[in-house]
């Protein structure tokens, strides 16, 4: 394998990200949009992280889980966005080997440590709906490090192996990468030769992260309903019920996109309907999700409102400071 990888450096330096197919002019558009979500998804994750960090009724296991994900959010945004807009408005479709494998193993260790990540979120709520009295012993502060530690290793591995495996392929001078950004899907297809352990190794690595992650969250969320059916009032019911509603949308979300793109036989046959999914999974499920967790969150919403409304009032204050001190100044002298 090393002298294949090493066949690869110097019979190929670059690649050329193909992106949307259209013509020269046709490029604003992808641009403005992708700028307009990147943007969007920038604001609204850094916003959320530091209302989380500057709120002390949000310093609780699900927020600084929460908090992780937006993170991890950015970080997974960053890793495509900006090439791709760059790639619109200049027209600089290449991307060098390195780049391109770097592009990859990021994505790839992002995408999967955001399914851990999720799963520690529904492992989260089980404990605090189902075994309350044991909630601040179980999620200890420790523990919650050590689960988002182990989700960042987790997927550090299998990126590592994807990686390695991927590049390990001889491309034959072949260049063109139908899409926007290094996919493990498009260089496979691209590759000159054997790749059907790639291939198997792409849905094992893949179903087994997915299977893995799944499986916790739908039997946490079984445990939680069964919690919930047994609570007699409808409004006790609703507000258990609420606490969950959000992490639910997101999952759904994330895993439905992923599970369609990578876990399914027919994933090499479309470029285009991967582009467009990917589209979904990378840029616009992080944009989403500080807004899926704030808008139903109740604490959330207050402590933006607090933070709003403090940081108005203390710049009411240091403008009535500011003049009066002057004219003070200005009587003394």
């Amino acid at each position: 394998m090393a002298s294949v990888g090493e066949e690869n450096q110097t019979a190929l330096t670059e690649f050329i990200l193909l992106g949307f197919r259209s013509g020269p002019g046709n490029q604003v558009l992808p641009f403005v949009v992708f700028f307009v979500i990147y943007m969007t998804t920038v604001l609204g994750n850094i916003i959320l992280v530091l209302i989380i960090r500057i709120d002390p009724r949000l310093h609780t296991p699900m927020y600084f889980f929460l908090m992780n994900l937006s993170l991890l959010d950015l970080c997974y945004s960053s890793t495509i966005a900006p090439k791709a807009m760059d790639s619109f408005l200049r027209g600089r479709k290449t991307i060098s080997y390195n780049g391109c494998a770097a592009q990859l193993f990021f994505f790839a260790l992002f995408g999967s440590t955001e399914t851990f990540i999720l799963a520690a979120m529904a492992y989260d709520r089980y404990i605090a709906i189902c075994n309350p009295l044991l909630y601040p012993v179980t999620m200890s502060k420790r523990v919650c490090f050590q689960l988002i530690m182990g989700s960042y290793i987790s997927a550090g591995t299998t990126s590592i192996v994807q990686t390695s495996f991927t590049f390990a392929l001889s491309y034959c001078r072949a260049k063109e990468i139908n899409h926007f950004f290094c996919d493990v899907l498009p260089l496979l297809s691209l590759s000159c030769t054997d790749k059907h352990i790639n291939v198997l190794l792409l849905f094992v690595l893949s179903g087994l992260v997915i299977v893995c992650t799944s499986g916790i969250i739908l039997i946490s969320y079984a445990y939680i309903i069964y919690a919930i059916l047994r609570i007699r009032s409808a409004k006790g019911r609703l507000k258990t019920l609420s606490t969950c509603s959000s992490h639910m949308v997101a999952v759904a979300l994330f895993f439905g996109t992923i599970s369609f793109m990578y876990a399914q036989p027919g994933s090499l046959s479309s470029p285009h309907r991967s582009k467009v999914v990917s589209v979904f999974y990378t840029l616009v499920i992080p944009m989403l999700n500080p807004f899926i967790y704030s808008l139903r969150n109740k604490d959330v919403k207050d402590a933006l409102r607090k933070t709003i409304i403090s940081r108005a009032v203390l710049s009411g204050l240091l403008h009535f400071v500011h003049p009066a001190h002057n004219i003070a100044r200005a009587q003394i002298i």
